[in-house]
């Protein structure tokens, strides 16, 4: 299970340090692609692949299964970590999560998220004025 919150920064080349503890989970290499609100999210290859399957079980009629596929596996690409436990973010994958400098890398259980500091503040600050809420909706779900 991926959980934490780690700052870190990219550097112009792409780069970035994944946490030691994250790493381990991932294993050799990972899968990062487009997530949800402007976050990049990294998989391990086994969760990825099982992905893969849930996906090419829903029916290619519907256009919203299309528009997942192409963007979620259109998008996404296999890392290895070099020997300082970077890993290379591919440009177009920075440009859609605005990573430029500082990032945050977030646990997020079955995955982690890449957030740049800037969006990741304001999702938070926007997320933890609801939280209330958000845990009435899902009354029931939790303990």
């Amino acid at each position: 299970m991926f959980m934490g919150e780690f700052s870190h920064t990219i550097d112009a080349k792409g780069r970035l340090i994944i946490p030691a503890k994250i790493r381990e989970q991932l294993g050799e290499s990972c899968v990062v692609t487009r997530g949800f609100d402007s976050c990049l999210a990294v998989y391990t290859k086994e969760t990825f692949e099982r992905m893969y399957d849930n996906l090419n079980k829903m029916s290619t009629s519907k256009s919203s299964v299309r528009a997942l596929k192409r963007v979620f596996f259109g998008s996404a690409a296999e890392l290895d970590f070099d020997k300082q436990g970077r890993i290379l973010v591919p440009s177009a994958l920075r440009a859609y999560a605005s990573l430029e400098k500082d990032v945050v890398v977030v646990g997020v259980s079955d995955h982690i998220e890449i957030w740049s500091r800037a969006k990741w503040d304001t999702y938070n600050e926007q997320v933890s004025n609801s939280m209330e809420e958000l845990a009435e909706d899902l009354d029931g779900l939790l303990l």
